[in-house]
């Protein structure tokens, strides 16, 4: 995974929760900064490097995730006193996407033409992944050369909140998919299924977990993880 220097902060993206912004980086690259001093904190990072590594593992369309160094000196002149907190509450390592510019929100009131296919796979993937942030309210899709990119993983693999009652919780069915974005169109998750499960192998999880900072994810819950991604791909199945 690659690293990047924050060099200056262009603007906040208000719409987001955790207060995200658009910065420039020492490659001249614009990139989506998520803060891991937000109130979500470090495991709403663990989450987006996680689940959106799984999904470009995938061959889904997700922006490239980097790693993003920043410098206590990046807030310093910052008039916004949230901004400025926030800021210095995250210097260090935080993380970043791609930026897509002139990319547009999904908009499914608009009655878009999504292909069954990518809709049903985009499906299959939260559902393995728990993703609750998916929905006609809040899609966290972009249109981009009239292409669907996913964005924004940061409320999945929610059971790392709280870790009781693990094995259950690997295991079971994510029954608020059926509030997904997508649903209307995913007309083929088990064509979805049989083409993305065979990608998904314990080799795959142990290198995307292996490139989580460990100042976000001590060593020592790597394992814990692979057992609950290895748990669900044995019992995972998805249904319109």
């Amino acid at each position: 995974m690659r690293s990047i220097r924050a060099t200056r902060y262009v603007t906040p993206l208000r719409e987001g929760g955790s207060l995200p912004a658009i910065v420039e980086a020492d490659d001249d690259g614009l990139y989506v900064l998520k803060f891991r001093g937000a109130g979500q904190g470090p495991l709403s990072l663990v989450a987006e490097l996680v689940s959106g590594e799984i999904g470009r593992a995938l061959g889904l369309p997700i922006p490239e995730i980097v790693l993003a160094e920043v410098d206590e000196a990046l807030g310093r002149n910052e008039p916004d006193a949230e901004i400025r907190q926030l800021l210095l509450a995250s210097t260090g390592l935080n993380l970043a996407l791609d930026y897509l510019p002139g990319s547009v929100m999904f908009d499914p009131a608009a009655k878009p033409k999504v292909d069954p296919d990518i809709a049903s796979q985009i499906v299959w993937f939260d559902a393995f992944v728990t993703n609750i942030d998916r929905t006609a309210r809040n899609p966290n899709l972009l249109w981009w050369h009239k292409k669907l990119y996913l964005i924004d993983h940061g409320a999945s693999l929610y059971f790392h909140h709280d870790w009781r009652d693990i094995e259950r919780k690997s295991t079971a069915p994510f029954p608020m998919i059926k509030d997904h974005v997508l649903m209307p169109w995913a007309t083929r998750l088990e064509e979805a299924g049989r083409e993305l499960r065979p990608k998904l192998r314990r080799e795959l999880f142990e290198k995307i977990l292996v490139q989580v900072p460990e100042l976000w994810l001590p060593p020592e819950k790597r394992a814990d993880y692979l057992n609950y991604f290895m748990r669900r791909l044995e019992n995972f199945h998805v249904s319109a």
